[in-house]
């Protein structure tokens, strides 16, 4: 991703940039002790919020890189100070996302069972729908037990680019190109 001017920090700490990569635009949130939202480009309008540069906290200008560095096919894992806010059953959730081996995919009940809670697959399902970092915690493998996609807060399409992106990258093969 390419990097521009501009984001300061806003309310209370909180620091907002814009990142484009080949999925449409994503607004990074960042605070003191780090990354805390990704948001998707159907989730909201990057309209006033500066793209990720120079001049960003570190936080940000990190996730953008690595970001970049994700959609280009050369980043599997991601290394960034993580702030996400939810309750410590959602943050169980999110955390776990990020053991889902790339490229890989897992159902909501596989998921249920690895944070200890095996019947409470409803609520591991919500818990995931609200993750407030997508792509850095891969919500995007979490599919249905038949084998179907599942939801995703990015849109199915979304969801689908990305998999096969990991797909594709995994099997030694370049990037394909994502639609927006």
């Amino acid at each position: 991703m390419p990097v521009h001017r501009a984001r300061r920090l806003t309310e209370a700490g909180t620091a907002r940039g814009t990142a484009v990569s080949p999925i449409g635009t994503l607004i990074l949130e960042a605070s003191d002790a780090g990354l805390r939202r990704i948001l998707l480009p159907n989730a909201a309008s990057p309209s006033g919020v500066a793209p990720v540069g120079a001049d960003s906290t570190e936080a940000l200008r990190s996730a953008d890189r690595q970001l970049g560095e994700y959609f280009a096919g050369s980043r599997r894992h991601f290394d960034l100070e993580l702030a996400p806010v939810g309750t410590p059953f959602q943050r169980s959730v999110w955390f776990a996302l990020a053991d889902i081996p790339y490229a890989g995919t897992i159902s909501y009940a596989e998921l249920a069972a690895r944070v200890g809670r095996p019947s409470a697959f409803r609520a591991v399902g919500q818990a995931n729908g609200a993750n407030p970092l997508p792509i850095v915690l891969p919500c995007h493998r979490v599919i249905a037990s038949g084998g179907g996609l599942g939801g995703y807060s990015g849109g199915l399409d979304v969801k689908r680019q990305l998999l096969d992106l990991e797909r594709s990258v995994f099997a030694g093969r370049a990037p394909a190109r994502l639609a927006v």
